[in-house]
């Protein structure tokens, strides 16, 4: 039942910045967490950033200090913000919702990084 909308994705150079968007149709604050996983080919999806109801963070040691995620609550919409980008960090990205019963996930976004 909850619906989300990514937005941001693309190609950018190593060293680049890009901000995905992840637009929730349910408020963010009935959520209990809201983040971001990867998955490149041949890879297992991992947990990039995750949020939690009450504004505490997690992050992949790998992206720890380069990737900042926020939120918006009048847009019920959490950001992405990565910098430095690294060959990497290319992959599908997809944004994910966790309810008491279910997680729900967008439709992925493409982040290819190369020169």
């Amino acid at each position: 039942q909850v619906q989300l909308v990514e937005s941001g994705g693309g190609s950018v150079q190593p060293g680049g910045s890009l901000r995905l968007s992840c637009a929730s149709s349910l408020s963010i604050f009935e959520l209990p967490s809201m983040g971001w996983y990867r998955q490149a080919p041949g890879k297992q999806r991992e947990s990039v950033a995750v949020i939690t109801r009450s504004g505490s963070t997690t992050y992949e040691n790998s992206v720890q200090g380069r990737f900042t995620i926020s939120r918006d609550a009048a847009k019920s919409t959490v950001y992405l913000q990565m910098n430095s980008l690294q060959p990497g960090d290319a992959s599908v990205y997809y944004c994910t919702a966790a309810s008491r019963a279910t997680q729900y996930w967008g439709p992925g976004n493409q982040v290819p990084v190369s020169s």
